[in-house]
């Protein structure tokens, strides 16, 4: 995503270089979604000709918002912090504001549209463990699986079901001692961790929690190992 784009003020041959101003974006293509921060830097260099005066601002525009990048000491390269937030992208785009040595104010997007940066989901819940050192009640064990979602607004697990973890006759009557009590689909507001009931008749079981999301790609389908057995004595 490093595009450089080019303006200019006037078309004379003999001020084109003096009166031109140059954005390169040097922010990454993609970032591991943050759901904790929820702020994301953002880079660009901008170089000028002579005839430009200062001062030069730069803004980031691309998400409806204002928001100023500030240059360095050499004021060559520029750099702010977005906030997103539920989002699996958000729009990066320039505005560069300056003024020419007596004459008006001038302004440029760069680049004409938005370019966006990608924010990759962060991994679902991966192992669980269920303490089963009580009393089981109403013949069961109970215990939940919480799943978060940092980079979708509305998302929901669309369904569940329970799989062995191996082929063994014990894994397999394992996972038919273990139900879903929770009704589907279940919304998952974004970065409200949302649980996956289960209940086991057997006080030490391992299964496999598989559930179907509306998310696409690698969330689409998500499996979680979770383990029954009662918390060790201290």
């Amino acid at each position: 995503m490093r595009q450089a784009f080019r303006i200019t003020c006037g078309a004379a041959a003999l001020v084109l270089a003096g009166c031109s101003v140059q954005v390169q974006n040097k922010t990454p293509d993609q970032f591991q979604a943050n759901p904790d921060i929820g702020m994301y830097p953002i880079k660009a260099t901008l170089t000028h000709g002579a005839m430009v005066s200062q001062p030069i601002f730069l803004y980031d525009v691309g998400g409806g918002q204002k928001i100023p990048l500030k240059p360095d000491a050499t004021g060559t390269h520029w750099s702010a912090m977005v906030p997103v937030k539920c989002q699996s992208s958000f729009p990066l785009q320039y505005l560069a504001v300056w003024r020419l040595q007596g004459m008006a104010t001038k302004q440029k997007l760069f680049p004409a549209q938005p370019i966006h940066v990608t924010l990759n989901p962060p991994p679902l819940t991966k192992q669980a463990t269920i303490d089963t050192s009580g009393r089981p009640k109403k013949g069961a064990w109970r215990g939940g699986v919480s799943y978060e979602f940092a980079t979708a607004s509305n998302a929901q697990i669309t369904s569940a079901h329970i799989e062995a973890v191996g082929k063994s006759r014990e894994d397999r009557l394992a996972a038919k001692r273990v139900r879903i009590e929770t009704s589907f689909p279940l919304d998952v507001p974004c970065d409200s961790p949302t649980s996956v009931k289960l209940a086991s008749r057997t006080r030490k079981a391992r299964v496999n929690l598989v559930i179907d999301t509306s998310l696409p790609g690698k969330l689409a389908t998500w499996t979680t190992t979770v383990t029954f057995q009662p918390k060790p004595s201290a």
